[in-house]
Order: C-alpha cells, then sequence, then structure tokens
C-alpha cells in the first residue's frame, strides 16, 4: 500500500506564502537568511529524505 504525497491547493500555497513573508518581515532584513536556513532544515529533517530535499533545492533555484 502506497501513500499520496501531501499537496496543498491555491488557497493553502497561499497562506503559506502569506505567513512566509511574514515571518521573513519579523525576522528583520538582517536575520532573513538565517531564518530561511532554519527554516529549509527544519523543512528537510520533517521530509526525511535527503534527496528529496536536494530536488527541492534545485527546482527552487530554476528560473530565480
Amino acid at each position: 500500500m502506497t501513500t499520496e504525497p501531501k499537496t496543498l491547493n491555491i488557497g493553502g500555497l497561499e497562506a503559506v506564502y502569506d505567513r512566509l513573508a511574514q515571518a521573513i518581515d519579523t525576522a528583520g532584513e538582517a536575520k532573513a537568511s538565517l531564518f530561511l536556513v532554519k527554516l529549509a532544515l527544519l523543512n528537510a529533517q520533517a521530509l526525511g529524505d535527503a534527496e528529496d530535499f536536494a530536488r527541492q533545492i534545485d527546482a527552487a533555484l530554476q528560473d530565480l
């Protein structure tokens, strides 16, 4: 039995985007990078798969 990966609908993505923007603003310009690294590491731990996380990094780098 395989489990389907969880996905977010548009409303969920918008809520995540809004919360992330608020958190970056709260962290401030001087600590925004540190906050994003901490968030990425927490999400990598929650994902539990270094190769999947590497693929997500590669996807995020596309079209910057």
